[in-house]
């Protein structure tokens, strides 16, 4: 199944959450996201039935593992782009919203590349 940038996003927030809280809510996510919980329950969803996420009989949600590795490409996305944007001198909050953009729309090949690259000049700079 196709998954778009905003099932991205809230593979990305449960992930996170899941490393602050450890279990996570409907109202957690909401609260995070700043989203209704209507907007949230529809979201959940379209990625139960996409085979992202689970939920269990006590409304804590879990990640499948092709959820779970999705949100970790997105989120390592997020990471990288934020750090490089601060890097050359981004505020971090507009770093944060530029890298939440950024993440959904470069190719894998572009980013393993920049990436690469940037290892490779910190390796180089060491």
């Amino acid at each position: 199944m196709k998954i778009y940038a905003s099932g991205e996003d809230y593979l990305e927030a449960v992930l996170v959450l899941q490393k602050k809280k450890g279990m996570v809510r409907s109202v957690d996510l909401a609260r995070h996201m700043g989203f209704s919980k209507a907007s949230i329950s529809h979201a959940v969803g379209v990625l139960k039935n996409g085979g992202f996420l689970t939920v269990d009989e006590d409304g804590y949600f879990h990640l499948t593992e092709d959820g779970r590795e999705v949100a970790e490409k997105i989120y390592e996305r997020h990471q990288f782009f934020t750090e490089q944007l601060v890097a050359v001198g981004v505020d971090r909050e507009t770093a944060e919203r530029d890298a939440c953009r950024i993440e959904h729309a470069i190719s894998e090949e572009a980013f393993q590349k920049l990436k690469a690259s940037v290892e490779k000049q910190s390796n180089d700079t060491a």
